[in-house]
C-alpha cells in the first residue's frame, strides 16, 4: 500500500535542522563550558602554585629579617664587650703603669724634696713639691732625666717661699712625659721576675 504523507516535506527537513542545529549548539555550549572549567582550573592551579611560592617567600624574608635583625643586635652587644673590655685592658695597664712611675718617683727623688702633688693626663705628668734647697730641685731634675721612664723634664715654675717655722724653702712646679715603651719594659721585667718565685 502507498502511503502519502499529507505533512509538508519540507517543514519536517526544517525541523530536523533545527533540531541538529540546537543540538550542535547545546553541544559546543557544554564543550565551551568544559574548555573555559579545564581553562580556569588551570590557570587558578598556577595562580595557587604561585601565590604558595610568594607567601614561603614572604615567610623566609620575614625570617631573614629576623635574623639580620638578632645578628644586629649580636653584632652591637659584641662591640659593646669588645669596648668594655678595651677600658679594662687600658685600666689594667694603666694601674701597672701608675706603679712603676712611682716606683721610678721613689727611686729618683733626692733627700730634701717632697713632692705635693702628681697628676697624669694621658702621657704627661705635672708635679709640684718642695725643696731644702734649688741644688737640690737640680738634683732631681737630673735624676728624671737619667730616668729611661721620663722624658722632657721642663721646669715651670721654681720660687722661694717661707715654711710655717720659718725656714726658707724653695717650691717648684714641673713636667715631664711618660716614654710608654721603657715603663712596658719596665713592667715585664717585673713581671718576669715574679714569676721566678
Amino acid at each position: 500500500m502507498i502511503r502519502i504523507n499529507l505533512l509538508p516535506h519540507r517543514e519536517e527537513k526544517r525541523k530536523a535542522r533545527r533540531q541538529q542545529f540546537y543540538a550542535m549548539l547545546g553541544l559546543l555550549a557544554g564543550l565551551a563550558a568544559v574548555v573555559w572549567f579545564v581553562g580556569f582550573s588551570i590557570i587558578n592551579g598556577y595562580i595557587g602554585s604561585q601565590q604558595a611560592k610568594n607567601d614561603f617567600l614572604v615567610r623566609e624574608i620575614e625570617g631573614l629579617k629576623k635574623e639580620i635583625a638578632e645578628i644586629s643586635s649580636l653584632k652591637e652587644q659584641t662591640d659593646a664587650l669588645l669596648k668594655r673590655k678595651q677600658v679594662i685592658e687600658s685600666l689594667q695597664g694603666n694601674r701597672a703603669e701608675t706603679a712603676s712611675i712611682f716606683d721610678e718617683l721613689l727611686k729618683r727623688v733626692p733627700d730634701g724634696v717632697r713632692l705635693l702633688t702628681y697628676s697624669q693626663s694621658g702621657g704627661n705628668v705635672d708635679l709640684t713639691g718642695e725643696s731644702a734647697s734649688e741644688a737640690r730641685v737640680s738634683a732631681l731634675m737630673r735624676n728624671l732625666e737619667e730616668s729611661p721612664l721620663f722624658q722632657s723634664v721642663t721646669p715651670l715654675e721654681i720660687r722661694a717661699i717661707t715654711a710655717k717655722d720659718g725656714r726658707q724653702i724653695f717650691g717648684f712646679q714641673m713636667k715631664m712625659a711618660i716614654e710608654r715603651a721603657a715603663v712596658e719594659k719596665d713592667d715585664a721585667g717585673k713581671k718576669a721576675k715574679g714569676g721566678k718565685r
